[in-house]
């Protein structure tokens, strides 16, 4: 099935971002949304995120549907340790035993099994990212919206944010909008690539991707021939 956004409008101030905009999403996947700063990726997720309101346009697929963020900040609480932050989120019907079980099962995907009652402020920016993974993941949710969470970190962070992410999903295969600037983490994690214009946006290019992530190699031809169609599209 598909999640369709249909002639949407979006302006701020001045700036005309959406004009009779159309894109779809496929469920399931990890769809990957490329495009230069400002072009308003973030706005689009946080339409669908039911943030901001559109000035106009349609959406269907989306009702009723339940949306977890990743965001660049992990947005850790403080005042809870990595097994409190993740239980937090849980469904509330769900007994202690369940709910110990369950966060028991996504701090050893995202590789925190030792750090399970450490707080936020004892850990490493990648951990605690890895923890607001795991969050997501344990929250009820249909859909989760990822807004640029590697931004900063190095290629070899990211490529084990990465794979700890790409872990996790492989259980429940939740659909997935992800919005980044870079073309190595669209590429790494993404099964569909849309590039995105500067505004008013159109989607440059549209780009599938068969070969499973783990299997994915900056250093491979395939890699490389798709980066600079993606590369050139941004420009």
């Amino acid at each position: 099935m598909a999640l369709l956004i249909d002639n949407l409008n979006k302006k701020y101030n001045d700036i005309l971002l959406y004009r009779d905009f159309s894109i779809s999403f496929t469920e399931g996947i990890i769809t990957c949304i490329l495009g230069p700063s400002g072009c308003g990726k973030t706005t689009l997720l946080n339409i669908i995120g039911r943030i901001t309101l559109p000035d106009s346009g349609n959406m269907s697929g989306f009702e009723g549907k339940l949306m977890s963020y990743i965001f660049q900040d992990p947005r850790l609480l403080l005042w809870k340790t990595v097994r409190g932050n993740i239980e937090f989120v849980m469904d509330r019907g769900m007994t202690a035993n369940e709910r110990k079980k369950e966060s028991d099962r996504l701090i050893r995907l995202v590789e925190l099994d030792t750090f399970a009652d450490y707080y936020p402020s004892q850990l490493s920016g990648g951990m605690r990212q890895r923890v607001s993974i795991a969050r997501a993941f344990a929250s009820h949710s249909d859909i989760i919206l990822m807004d640029e969470p590697l931004k900063g970190l190095d290629f070899a962070l990211k490529q084990n944010m990465i794979k700890s992410f790409s872990r996790i999903w492989k259980t429940d295969r939740r659909t997935v909008i992800f919005v980044t600037h870079d073309v190595d983490e669209a590429i790494l994690l993404g099964e569909e690539i849309m590039v995105m214009s500067r505004p008013p946006v159109n989607i440059v290019t549209h780009e599938s991707i068969k070969e499973p992530a783990e299997s994915r190699r900056p250093e491979s031809g395939q890699f490389k021939n798709l980066k600079q169609i993606l590369i050139k599209a941004l420009e």
